[in-house]
């Protein structure tokens, strides 16, 4: 934020420069209209755009309507989505929630304020707003400004990860990603969540979320230093090993990188250990080794130390045939398995730089295949 100017001006010109496609709210009239949540904690410590939400102090999708754009409305929940400038806005009104039992879905209430909607955040540096009245006042009842400018997490009441430990998981994805620590307390409280109170389809869903972050890794890392997860052996460095091999040909864009660093810190193991531990000496044996081995395996199994799956994904891997099975029937090979025999081994004797070119391949899968039949 720039210096020497009143506060509100400061966010005002942020505000301008990094969501100009909120003019359209203000015009509409936005006397109950706030930016709240990431956007505001993203614009204060000026870093690019994040998801908008706004949250309306009354009827949201009333306030949509207004807009003078196309509204995908939900009545039932109060909330809306429209597209300003080319981005997508979430409006809904604000709310309170209860929570019934630990680690159960919140119940909602609308027709409330919105110190009430933002009481029922996570962390303070999620729970301020900006009041889009053409002011641009900033609406920080619990002092998220401040643990901003102390680069640290506080919840906003004790019971906070009792009602839902999955928030224990966003502390991980926040503190990894912005180089923040946990206040005191927070820690305290934080150490004492207990995830299995929530289903594991909302645990795993953060878990997701947590492994789609730049810095993974160390959230991850975070969340076993503070007893919530057990990482596989050598889990965290993993991930890192990981995350590089992805960032770069010739793995990159060759496995689903959160799906990825979930099994390299999770697990459970699958083969890429004993993959690890192959030894191919020709690269067709390089090929039998890896074949019927997933994407995710054979990433794993790299980051393990198999470094011939680099060949193997560069070069061996997309060897074919000159000839196939039709080849070898116009021969005289009879349907079956010798045809296949004749195949796999002229492919093999390929791979290994024995012969080249298609009237090799022809001879060479001929005479597998009719040794094959003399066997039979």
């Amino acid at each position: 934020m720039a210096t020497g100017k009143d506060h509100s001006e400061s966010i005002a010109e942020a505000l301008e420069h990094m969501h100009p496609e909120l003019d359209a709210v203000r015009e509409a009239g936005g006397d109950s209209v706030y930016l709240v949540g990431g956007a505001v904690r993203d614009l204060l410590l000026g870093r690019g755009r994040a998801d908008i939400d706004l949250v309306v102090e009354g009827d949201a999708v009333a306030f949509a309507g207004r807009l003078g754009v196309e509204v995908v409305s939900h009545e039932r929940f109060g909330t809306a989505k429209v597209r300003l400038d080319g981005h997508e806005v979430d409006i809904a009104s604000a709310r309170s929630e209860r929570y019934p039992h630990p680690g159960a879905l919140p119940v909602v209430e609308q027709n409330a304020t919105l110190d009430e909607d933002l009481g029922r955040r996570d962390f303070t540096i999620n729970a301020m707003a900006i009041a889009l009245d053409g002011s641009a006042r900033l609406v920080d009842p619990h002092s998220g400004q401040a643990d901003l400018a102390t680069r640290q997490l506080r919840i906003l009441h004790p019971r906070s990860f009792e009602d839902d430990p999955t928030r224990a998981i966003r502390a991980a994805r926040y503190a990894a990603r912005f180089g923040f620590g946990l206040e005191p307390r927070t820690e305290e409280l934080l150490r004492g969540a207990d995830l299995s109170t929530v289903s594991a389809d909302r645990r795993d869903a953060e878990l997701a979320r947590l492994a789609a972050e730049r810095h993974a890794a160390r959230g991850f890392g975070l969340l076993a230093e503070w007893g919530l997860i057990e990482l596989r052996e050598g889990g965290e460095d993993l991930a890192e090993t990981v995350d590089e091999l992805l960032a770069a040909p010739p793995w990159q864009g060759q496995a689903d990188r959160p799906s990825a660093l979930l099994a390299a810190v999770l697990g459970p193991p699958a083969g890429e250990a004993a993959l690890a531990e192959g030894r191919p000496e020709r690269p067709s044996e390089a090929v039998a080794l890896a074949t019927g081995h997933g994407p995710i395996e054979l990433l794993l199994a790299r980051a393990l130390g198999a470094e011939w799956l680099d060949r193997y994904l560069d070069e061996w891997r997309g060897v074919k045939l000159a000839i196939d099975g039709e080849d070898l029937v116009a021969a005289g090979i009879a349907e079956g398995p010798a045809v296949g025999r004749g195949l796999s081994v002229a492919l093999q004797r390929k791979l290994d730089g024995e012969i080249d070119g298609r009237e090799e391949e022809l001879s060479t899968a001929l005479e597998a295949a009719r040794e094959h039949d003399g066997v039979a």
